[in-house]
Order: structure tokens, then C-alpha cells, then sequence
């Protein structure tokens, strides 16, 4: 038994690795290896004296604890979460929980390491952040490399285009087979500008999706919409560090933004073979960001002529993007807003925000609509975004 029936097939569009402290240091060059910072666990929800703990027994969960995960059988997606996941850091013990689960192939991100080579500072330089990502993009290598059904997500912040290109030539050598980047602008030009326009040309000719995913820009929205004179609020986990009410509001326009901006820049458009996916974002907003697009280029293309699209803003987010809901998302009503074509089922293991039943939830909120689309979201959708992972 496996927590995916098999009765069908079931591709993964988000997973996480929960990096140990030295993630990047491990695998930085050493001529940085000193500046490179660890990986903090401070604004999360585990809590330091659990990270000391399994760096106090060698880096490893004790003997006893893998059993008790190998135990939980079918409840493991339920039960076993965050840095305490069976697999959450040792790529033997992911290939356990992969069996477990049942899922056919897995997108596998980082979750924390991004922070440091995404998000500038004007205390650190471009190489070290740079660096950083050459850094985490062997490990991430390293960690999917014995096993197909792990698909390594790179990363490749695109602040400085020359130096992007290199990084994402590092890290299709490397065999990661999608790439995440940062959905903000890339300091002060577009996604779109002319100087990343080999970026673009290279992921779509190497058949490489681009993905967008949450941490990519900052969680929070300005202090300054949260200054009503009262009480701080706690986040959904009941922190204060994390996506609290207010943020929960606004997440979405940070990718919805990223994502226009590259279509109006004509960059899908010039590139039809550009896969790409937004991830952990939500998909509560793509109907209306389909519909929004394409009456601004009906209308705007009166006068401006790079929005004179052969094929509508929706039609090419349809056939080239794909979209994960979350699981309070009712996915049905989804795509009577806009088709069947966009939406990705994701897991998030071993992340608590996946919640306990992903696949219970989701087939819950498809229970009327055909076998073809459950059958879309479940497994199709991914696959032509990734065509050459199909399983037989």
C-alpha cells in the first residue's frame, strides 16, 4: 500500500527538502565557504533545540525515529512534517518516504537556503549571493541524483543577467531539470528586459520550466499596512514570522505582477516553447488574471504595438503555464472560471501547509467533474510541462 491509490497516476509539482545548517556551506567554494551563512531556522516553526538535536547525533535522525516514521505507513504525508520528515534532509531515507507515498515523480525545492542568494542587501556583493546559489544548486543535484523520481529544482536569481546565464548553464549541466526564480524585478529592470532575453531563449530550448514558488519574494506585506495602532497579529501557524491574515491577502500579487510583466514584455510570446509554473502561490487569481490580460491587449494594442499578440495573453498562459492550488481551494469551481488545462496537484511534503490529505482534499473538490479532468489535474497537466518525465 501507498498513500497514492493506484488507481491512477500522481505527479508531485511541490515537495521540500528542510536543509540542515550547513546546506550551503557544504557545498560552497571554499574561496566564499566563510562568508556563506548558515541556514537559519529562527522564523520558522522548528525550533533551534530541534536542529541541535539532529546535528548533536551526526546530522542524522536517530535509528528509533526513522522506524517510528516507516511505522506511520499510509499517515506519513499526515504525521511526519517538517525537519522531523522522514527524508526532510538524507536523500536515502526521501527514496523510503517517496515509496511510501506513491507519487510518480516529485518536484523537490529547498525551503529556507533560498533566502540568503534571493534577497539582496546591500551588505552583501553579487558574487557571494551568486555563490550561494552555485552552492545550493550541487547540493540540490547531489540530493536528486540517485533517484529519477526526484526532480531537482535549481535556482538562479536573475539580479545580474551574465552572471544568471552562467548559473543556469551550471545547473543544466547538473541535471536539475526545472528552475526557480525570484518574482520580483530583477533590481531595477523587467523579467522581460532585452539582457535576460537569453535566459528565456535557453530554458525553452532546452525544454527547462521556470518556476515560481513562495519565499521568491518577501512573505510580508509592508509593516506599514500592519500598523493599525493595535496588537501585532500571529501568523496561520500561530507565530509572528511567517504569512499572517493581512499578508494571506495580497500574496498573490507579487507573482501575478512577475507574470504579467513577462507576458506583456512579449517574452512567452517569442518563446513558444517556454514551460513555467507558479507554485505555493495559489490559483484563486488566475481566472481573473487570464481575463485581465487579454482585455488590456485587446485594448491596449490599439496603440501599443508589443501587445499585438498572434495568440491571446490567455491562451498563452494556458498552453504554457501551470498553476497549484491550495488545498482550501476548490479547484472545480477553478476551472469553470477558466479551463482544465492550468491546475497542478502538489503535496508540499513534508511542509505542515500541504496539509494531512492533499489527495483526499482534492479529489473531494473534483468528485463531479470527468475522469479526464481529474485525470488533467492529477497527473496530464504536469506532464506537459514536463513531457519526458511520464512514467509507464
Amino acid at each position: 500500500m501507498t498513500y497514492a491509490p493506484d488507481s491512477r497516476a500522481f505527479y508531485d509539482a511541490d515537495s521540500h527538502i528542510m536543509e540542515k545548517p550547513d546546506f550551503l556551506k557544504a557545498y560552497a567554494d571554499p574561496k566564499i565557504r566563510d562568508e556563506v551563512p548558515e541556514v537559519s531556522y529562527s522564523a520558522s516553526l522548528v525550533s533551534d533545540e530541534e536542529v541541535a538535536v539532529i546535528m548533536n547525533q551526526g546530522g542524522q535522525h536517530s535509528a528509533e525515529h526513522k522506524e517510528k516514521m516507516i511505522a506511520l505507513g499510509d499517515d506519513l504525508i499526515a504525521e511526519s512534517k517538517e525537519i522531523q520528515a522522514l527524508g526532510a534532509f538524507d536523500k536515502d531515507d526521501r527514496k523510503t518516504a517517496l515509496d511510501m507515498l506513491g507519487f510518480k515523480k516529485q518536484l523537490v525545492f529547498a525551503t529556507h537556503s533560498v533566502a540568503f542568494p534571493f534577497h539582496p542587501s546591500s551588505k552583501k556583493s553579487l558574487e557571494l549571493r551568486y555563490g550561494a546559489t552555485r552552492a545550493h544548486n550541487r547540493h540540490m543535484s547531489d540530493f536528486c541524483g540517485d533517484d529519477d523520481r526526484l526532480m531537482g529544482v535549481g535556482i538562479v536569481p536573475l539580479d545580474d543577467p551574465s552572471r544568471a546565464m552562467t548559473e543556469l548553464e551550471f545547473a543544466l549541466d547538473a541535471g536539475l531539470e526545472s528552475i526557480w526564480v525570484p518574482h520580483r524585478a530583477p533590481f531595477d529592470i523587467s523579467p522581460g528586459h532585452v539582457d535576460l532575453e537569453p535566459f528565456w531563449n535557453l530554458l525553452a530550448q532546452t525544454g527547462t520550466p521556470f518556476l515560481l514558488h513562495v519565499g521568491g519574494s518577501p512573505l510580508q506585506a509592508l509593516k506599514a499596512w500592519s500598523n493599525n495602532g493595535r496588537a501585532a497579529v500571529k501568523d496561520w501557524m500561530g507565530g509572528g514570522e511567517n504569512v499572517r491574515t493581512k499578508d494571506a491577502t495580497v500574496m498573490h500579487q507579487t507573482p501575478e505582477t512577475f507574470i504579467s510583466m513577462l507576458l506583456m514584455d512579449g517574452v512567452f510570446d517569442r518563446n513558444p516553447k517556454l514551460r513555467g509554473a507558479a507554485v505555493e502561490l495559489g490559483a484563486g487569481w488566475v481566472p481573473e488574471l487570464l481575463k485581465r490580460l487579454d482585455w488590456v491587449a485587446k485594448i491596449y494594442g490599439r496603440v501599443d504595438e508589443s501587445v499585438r499578440f498572434e495568440r491571446t495573453p490567455s491562451q498563452q498562459l494556458t498552453e504554457q503555464m501551470g498553476f497549484t492550488p491550495f488545498p482550501h481551494e476548490d479547484v472545480a469551481n477553478l476551472i469553470s472560471q477558466s479551463n482544465e488545462d492550468l491546475y497542478l496537484f502538489s503535496s508540499d511534503y513534508p511542509h505542515v501547509e500541504g496539509g494531512r490529505d492533499p489527495i483526499g482534499k482534492f479529489t473531494k473538490t473534483l468528485e463531479r467533474e470527468s475522469k479526464q479532468v481529474n485525470e488533467n489535474f492529477f497527473s496530464e497537466n504536469f506532464l506537459r510541462l514536463f513531457p519526458e518525465s511520464r512514467v509507464a
